[in-house]
């Protein structure tokens, strides 16, 4: 049996720029460890997707995310079956990887059309932004689904046991 063929929207970060210069354009851009996908994601990455034609989604790598401090023993899906299941998502494009702890490397390799991040971020005040407007682009936050949080369903689950 082969491989499933969403396995192909993976790209190593060395590979990213000239994937993503192949998409259809606008290209969307978003990043964040996405754990434990959730309905909170699911929606998330389809009203990115509706921005653009193509949605490139930044994961952070293991180590990227085990220094955001949500704990020690976060992540708790691997950054490949992060990656993975990221690429299963209809409104996903490409999945890449970056180990910076943010993304804004990745974002001037990339030049993506539209940036977007979660609702809990002032835009106004980030790097990525600076740097996506400088070329014409636009930066966007998309509000958070009240009620979904894998540090809370975490949290839920370890209660529970």
């Amino acid at each position: 049996m082969s491989a499933p063929a969403f396995l192909a929207k993976l790209a190593a970060r060395e590979d990213a720029q000239a994937r993503v210069a192949a998409l259809p354009r606008p290209v969307v851009f978003t990043n964040g460890v996405f754990d434990v996908l959730h309905r909170g994601h699911a929606t998330y990455l389809a009203q990115a997707r509706a921005l653009g034609a193509s949605l490139v989604v930044a994961l952070n790598t293991d180590a990227s995310a085990r220094r955001l401090g949500k704990g020690p023993d976060r992540p708790l899906n691997n950054e490949q079956d992060r990656a993975a299941l990221m690429a299963a998502l209809a409104s996903v494009s490409l999945v890449t990887w970056f180990d910076e702890d943010t993304p804004l490397a990745l974002i001037t390799e990339l030049r993506p059309d539209v940036l977007v991040k979660g609702g809990d971020y002032d835009m106004r005040t980030l790097a990525e932004t600076a740097v996506v407007e400088s070329y014409g682009g636009k930066a966007l936050a998309i509000p958070f689904v009240d009620g979904y949080s894998t540090t809370a369903l975490v949290q839920k689950i370890r209660e529970k046991s």
